[in-house]
């Protein structure tokens, strides 16, 4: 195989949003008010474990997009006839060793990411198993790859909302909660609201992709949102998810942790956070009109700019959060 195809297979421009949602993640535990260390020194183990955290996702990532690219050889031969195994370039056989890798590379290293006051190596490898909750989150997310397009699995893209839901959960909750992971216990209501507002955005934004794709899909029996529902109907169903989880920044800067009434659910600076709430939520408005004007260019533009603008809003919040919490 060559390093070219290895590196299609893999889609590497989908790589950077799991990455930056580690670093994110992870820069809004060190801010705050859960950070353990009472010095928040940025040490260098602190630095290497959010690098090893970061490059362990974007494997797993990779990983996933070979074995989806294997699932989808019939789908693929209609809509991407181009991609490496249904030109040819690649074997499934070889599809198949690059993907047990990347798994093997995603998850196992993660047995080292352990907050602090793990700072050696023998600290972590001595950890209680209890503090590599990042690796069960790893773990977890990888089991959903194979569920989400794995037939033995379930392939739950095969059938509408559970695919979506199969994404949101680990690749915007789970991604957010171990990101925080790397840097402070993942027992902190702050952790999972964050990792809230990305999971319901991921909830129906994820399914931008499917438009274009509906041809295959049909004809390989995944019943993606469009597929069942139609388009126009399944830009209705998935508008929501661009507008309303933005609403719980400002709204967490205001209800109470649970476990300790005198600090707001989110401690980052406040001000940050509902403006940038507020003017997330109006580009998800702008977003939808996009999406709505009119959905059938949805399934005949193979990159509408409603896939555009899922992704820059992505990224948008996962920079936006980090700030937050390092003002």
């Amino acid at each position: 195989m060559r390093w070219r195809d290895a590196v299609d297979l893999d889609r590497p421009f989908t790589l950077l949003p799991p990455l930056l949602g580690i670093v994110s993640g992870a820069v809004c535990a060190f801010g705050s008010a859960h950070n353990p260390d009472p010095t928040r020194t940025l040490s260098w183990s602190v630095v290497l474990t959010v690098v090893l955290g970061s490059l362990c996702a974007a494997l797993l990532n990779a990983a996933s997009n070979t074995l989806n690219q294997i699932a989808d050889l019939e789908a693929d031969r209609i809509n991407k006839p181009r991609r490496p195994i249904p030109s040819g370039r690649v074997s499934v056989r070889q599809a198949w060793w690059l993907a047990l890798v990347l798994y093997v590379l995603g998850t196992v290293p993660v047995w080292l990411v352990v907050p602090y006051p793990a700072v050696t190596l023998a600290d972590r490898l001595r950890a209680p198993l209890g503090d590599h909750a990042v690796l069960f989150l790893y773990v977890g997310a990888a089991l959903a790859t194979w569920v989400y397009s794995w037939p033995s699995f379930g392939r739950t893209k095969r059938f509408g909302i559970w695919a979506n839901v199969t994404i949101a959960i680990p690749r915007g909750m789970w991604l957010k909660v171990a990101g925080w992971g790397m840097v402070a216990s993942v027992w902190h209501a702050e952790a999972w609201w964050i990792g809230l507002v990305f999971g319901l955005f991921l909830l129906g934004a994820s399914s931008t992709k499917d438009f274009s794709d509906m041809a295959g899909d049909a004809a390989s029996g995944v019943h993606t949102l469009p597929v069942k529902y139609g388009v126009r109907k399944a830009a209705w169903m998935i508008a929501p998810s661009f507008v309303f989880p933005w609403l719980l920044m400002p709204l967490g800067t205001v209800l109470r942790d649970p476990a300790d009434p005198s600090l707001p659910i989110l401690t980052g600076n406040a001000t940050v956070l509902v403006v940038l709430g507020c003017a997330l939520t109006l580009w998800g408005v702008f977003t939808c009109c996009l999406l709505l004007r009119d959905p059938d260019a949805l399934a005949t533009t193979e990159n509408h700019p409603s896939w555009t603008h899922m992704y820059l809003m992505m990224m948008t919040a996962q920079i936006g959060f980090a700030v937050a919490y390092m003002v």
